[in-house]
């Protein structure tokens, strides 16, 4: 198939850009694939990083053309064009944030109707979390041009079957990211990041309230009362950090946590997984989390709470822990047992047994089974008008 990709990808930066250089890859081992990216993502206005592209040695460079601004309908109309005279057979877009939606559905419709090419989009999210005005409508618009779905957690097939219940869906999960490079051993990753401590915990990603920060910090006196640890807080804040500083002030944790508060380049992403004995996901809300495919790749086993798919990739007391949402108590136990029980090797061999499920391989064979009419167990609604909901 001539395949083309439209989205996020290098030079920006980020998990999804990690994700469509790692499909543009293996989908291109059997396919002609093409990129068409951003050349503004967001408006610095709504981003509350500090940069959107890639700085230094960091991502992966595939190649891409930069034709689109979410904001600029008339790029919408440049970039349709262009793709339609690449003839393609498929467009693939990766669907998270319904803000993309007016453009990602602009830009679907006109090819499709100028090309006959085919939509895909993989979702991420339907209706995310973090709920903002016009977040229906906008989804609404961009599903009206996609005649295939693949959902990358069961709790984002049942949202878009409620949502959009004549849409075409496969399963397929969220794949292992294998671009952090390899495991180092505990004393290498922690002299490189400067943690010395004998037991760490590993909190990572972007910091933002659905991902219940405030709740491990909650938990960590009642861990601490029954042993020494130190949780490493690592990502870059997208909200006040400020507040999270005070509380660490209010709970006497300024010795027990320390926080890297910045984007951490791909080639230090592996340090701080190679460091950790836990990865900690303590969402209030989410459908999944791609930290977890990261934590795998390094063997890690994760905490993580009760919400969206997580309980469908963490298994509990296999892989490492589901615990309640928003219940420091809860997590403070689970913490604890993993120690005291040394469970870190047994988890490790749950991670090693469990991670070959999300191969890349399995993910470009869903693609091609759901949009080329071969066999495979698709998921359809009954055929209904969209909701309102």
């Amino acid at each position: 198939m001539k395949i083309v990709l439209v989205g996020t990808a290098y030079p920006l930066r980020g998990g999804i850009a990690h994700y469509f250089a790692l499909l543009y890859k293996n989908l291109s081992i059997r396919h002609n694939v093409e990129v068409v990216t951003f050349t503004r993502q967001y408006p610095a206005l709504f981003f509350p990083g500090k940069t959107q592209e890639e700085q230094l040695s960091g991502g992966v460079a595939i190649p891409s053309e930069r034709l689109i601004d979410s904001i600029n309908p008339m790029t919408w109309v440049t970039a349709a064009r262009a793709i339609a005279r690449k003839k393609p057979d498929l467009l693939i877009f990766k669907y998270w944030l319904p803000f993309f939606g007016p453009c990602f559905g602009a830009i679907a419709s006109m090819v499709r109707r100028w090309t006959g090419a085919k939509v895909l989009f993989i979702c991420d999210n339907v209706i995310p979390h973090e709920r903002r005005p016009g977040d229906v409508l906008f989804t609404r618009f961009a599903f009206r041009s996609v005649d295939f779905f693949i959902a990358q957690s069961r709790a984002v097939e049942r949202d878009l079957k409620a949502f959009w219940p004549a849409a075409r869906c496969r399963f397929a999960p969220h794949p292992v990211y294998e671009i952090f490079g390899k495991r180092l051993s505990k004393s290498l990753a922690r002299k490189r990041i400067e943690c010395s401590d004998k037991r760490v915990l590993l909190f990572f990603g972007y910091i933002r309230r659905y991902k219940g920060l405030e709740t491990l910090l909650h938990a960590m006196p009642l861990i601490l009362k029954r042993l020494s640890v130190t949780l490493l807080v690592v990502g870059e804040f997208y909200e006040d950090e400020h507040r999270y500083r005070g509380l660490l002030k209010t709970l006497s944790l300024e010795k027990h946590v320390l926080i890297r508060a910045d984007y951490v380049p791909n080639d230090q992403v592996g340090a701080y997984f190679s460091a950790s004995d836990v990865v900690v996901l303590p969402y209030r809300s989410a459908t999944q989390s791609g930290i977890v495919q990261i934590a795998y790749q390094f063997d890690k086993s994760v905490i993580a709470t009760d919400v969206g798919g997580l309980s469908e990739v963490v298994i509990d007391g296999v892989t490492g822990f589901i615990v309640p949402p928003n219940d420091p108590s809860a997590l403070a136990d689970a913490v604890v047992e993993f120690y005291q029980k040394k469970l870190e090797k047994k988890f490790e061999r749950g991670v090693k047994k469990e991670k070959p499920r999300y191969s890349w391989n399995a993910m470009v064979q869903t693609i091609e089974e759901i949009t080329q009419g071969k066999p495979g167990k698709e998921t359809r609604g009954r055929q209904l008008q969209p909701s309102k909901s």
